[in-house]
């Protein structure tokens, strides 16, 4: 009995070691990166347009480019402003020729009267005339030349000075054009620091007034971005805006124009853990220390 137990036993391990040699090998499977990540055309984002990524709204988009996101929505005929796709590129500078309506728009041509004199007939000079067609000479050579001193002068472009890294800035209007304001009265708790904090913190009590720190419209009253509770945007000029956020009260509009100093909303704790005001500047989008443009007290 004993030698038919091993004799089976036997019997036994050389039919599972059959039967496994038989057993068809797992397939091999490829993990390089080439299979686990999904190949995509590399898309060139020009000068003057963003590709939104995940996270983003039309608002923090206008936002961190210094615009009213209506414009943007114009610019780039969206059906609705609240819809966009990772992904999507959008024109975040205006059109050239919108650009030049704007212009246009601030500074209309200006007019020059002349009384008559001596019978002879009034004439009204618009410095940005062209000379009439047909050769007709309707103004005396010295005023033709005056004219064209004072066209000239109009339309020469400012020229912007270099950067500290030898790069043209990008605009002429600069922050000195803007007559700015504190926009509370309350002590300064935590200033302007690069990568850190974007603007000025003021602590106040609730119901604190929060002032518009200088003239412009309204282009953003929202409560929809993240960190910033309650938040007012004011635009000043192509250039810059300013930020006040956390408000418990909001008593402006968009597309409404306000005055330096005018009450623009109540200091509030939204999205905060204590009562504060946030206030930033920003040039073309990016915050800059507001400290360097506002007044001393």
């Amino acid at each position: 009995m004993k030698n038919l137990s091993l004799d089976g036993l036997a019997l036994s391990l050389i039919f599972l070691m059959t039967g496994c040699a038989s057993t068809t090998p797992a397939p091999l499977v490829d993990r390089s990166p080439a299979q686990d990540v999904e190949k995509s055309a590399v898309v060139e984002v020009k000068p003057g347009y963003y590709m939104v990524r995940k996270g983003d709204t039309l608002r923090s988009i206008a936002l961190d480019h210094g615009q009213d996101y209506r414009d943007i929505s114009t610019w780039n005929n969206l059906e609705n402003p609240n819809l966009i796709k990772v992904g999507q590129l959008l024109r975040v500078i205006p059109p050239e020729g919108e650009a030049v309506a704007e212009t246009r728009a601030i500074a209309p041509p200006t007019q020059i009267e002349t009384r008559p004199t001596d019978g002879r007939p009034s004439t009204t000079v618009d410095i940005l005339k062209r000379e009439p067609k047909g050769g007709t000479q309707l103004y005396s050579n010295e005023s033709w030349a005056q004219t064209q001193k004072s066209t000239a002068a109009t339309a020469a472009p400012i020229q912007a000075k270099p950067t500290e890294q030898g790069q043209p800035a990008a605009k002429a209007t600069v922050a000195s054009d803007i007559d700015w304001a504190w926009p509370s009265s309350s002590k300064v708790t935590t200033p302007f620091s690069d990568g850190g904090s974007k603007g000025l913190d003021f602590d106040g009590k609730l119901g604190d007034p929060v002032l518009a720190a200088a003239a412009g419209k309204v282009t953003l009253v929202t409560n929809s971005l993240r960190g910033y509770g309650n938040l007012i945007v004011v635009k000043h000029n192509a250039s810059y805006l300013s930020v006040y956020a956390h408000n418990s009260k909001m008593l402006v509009a968009e597309g409404q124009t306000v005055t330096r100093g005018q009450k623009i909303a109540e200091l509030g704790s939204t999205d905060t853990d204590r009562p504060n005001l946030h206030f930033e500047i920003r040039r073309e989008g990016k915050p800059v220390d507001p400290a360097k443009f506002l007044p001393q007290r």
